[in-house]
């Protein structure tokens, strides 16, 4: 009989869930992935603008699902942009919990147009306005930005599983990572 694990997402975008589902079924192989989207309110703008807003919004969604539900690992992630000294970009910030340690990790960043990231700060969602450069629709729920502008090379998806995959180090090396001398 196979061990289950229990995770909740804090989103109900299946993006998101399915991001998480993915690495840990990769990382628990023997065990059945039980994966559930919660809405978790972020406390933070629909489009975090900056890298601890983005971080906030991923942390405050970890902690509802703590304080909300039970289960074996609470997951996390957070858009954002910000305006970099050498341009604007979008990266996620990602969270995972298992009530005795929070990992925070973030992804890489995918650069911006700068017309796209201007449309953020006057207070629009990256989803939104890459539908309407793209004529797209609820392109936040498929590829994303990503997928839109690397020719769906990358994904939304592809890009919180790099993230949520190298997020699980401490769990996966607790003794190393509890080490401090």
């Amino acid at each position: 009989m196979s061990q289950q694990l229990k995770i909740i997402v804090g989103s109900k975008n299946p993006v998101k869930i399915n991001a998480a589902k993915h690495i840990f079924t990769m990382y628990f192989p023997e065990c059945i992935i039980d994966c559930e989207g919660v809405n978790a309110p972020s406390g933070v703008p629909d489009q975090p603008i900056g890298e601890d807003e983005t971080r906030i919004g991923a942390q405050n969604r970890v902690n509802y699902c703590k304080k909300h539900h039970q289960a074996h690992y609470y997951v996390a992630m957070e858009g954002g942009a910000e305006q970099f000294s050498y341009g604007a970009a979008t990266f996620a910030y990602v969270v995972i919990d298992n009530a005795l340690n929070q990992v925070v990790g973030r992804s890489s960043n995918l650069p911006l147009p700068q017309v796209l990231y201007n449309a953020l700060l006057k207070g629009e969602e990256l989803g939104d306005v890459m539908d309407k450069a793209f004529n797209t629709t609820n392109v936040k729920q498929k590829g994303g930005a990503i997928g839109l502008l690397t020719n769906n090379h990358a994904t939304r998806e592809s890009t919180y599983t790099q993230a949520l995959t190298l997020a699980m180090a401490p769990f996966l090396h607790p003794e190393l990572y509890g080490q401090t001398n």
